[in-house]
């Protein structure tokens, strides 16, 4: 897996991965333009999203619901390091659950490459070069 950061900016930044692309930018307040999410909320968003496909697959194999379901995602801002924790994930169905799908559903959704990279901490490598560099980082166009 990979995707592909330009700074097109102030605080904006394209991002790409595959054939899509999104801008991730800052508030005002930040010296950006607001055009976009920031890196914190794409990070709710890549696990909110997540969230929900295991949540609405689990729903649509058990013929419960075919679309319909909504997840939300909240993490409190913490500083010493600055970091994002106490991570909640709030998923409504678009239909009533018994005890046991909705442990199905919990079940589902601990599937979550996104859930389960959080609860086990990778490995993190920092490489640093420049454009004159003979090994110039690949840039999506």
């Amino acid at each position: 897996m990979e995707v592909f950061v330009n700074h097109l900016g102030a605080m904006q930044f394209d991002i790409h991965a595959r054939q899509h692309s999104v801008v991730c930018d800052q508030p005002a307040e930040n010296g950006g333009f607001d055009e976009g999410m920031t890196p914190p909320e794409f990070m709710l968003a890549a696990l909110g999203s997540c969230a929900a496909f295991y949540a609405a697959q689990y729903l649509r194999k058990s013929g419960l619901a075919k679309e319909g379901t909504n997840v939300r995602v909240t993490a409190e801002k913490l500083l010493n390091p600055p970091r994002l924790d106490n991570f909640r994930i709030e998923i409504e169905a678009p239909v009533s659950l018994t005890p046991e799908h909705r442990a199905g559903v919990d079940d589902a959704v601990k599937h979550c490459l996104i859930h389960n990279t959080l609860l086990n901490p990778p490995k993190i490598v920092t490489e640093i070069g420049s454009a004159q560099d003979s090994g110039r980082m690949p840039v999506a166009a």
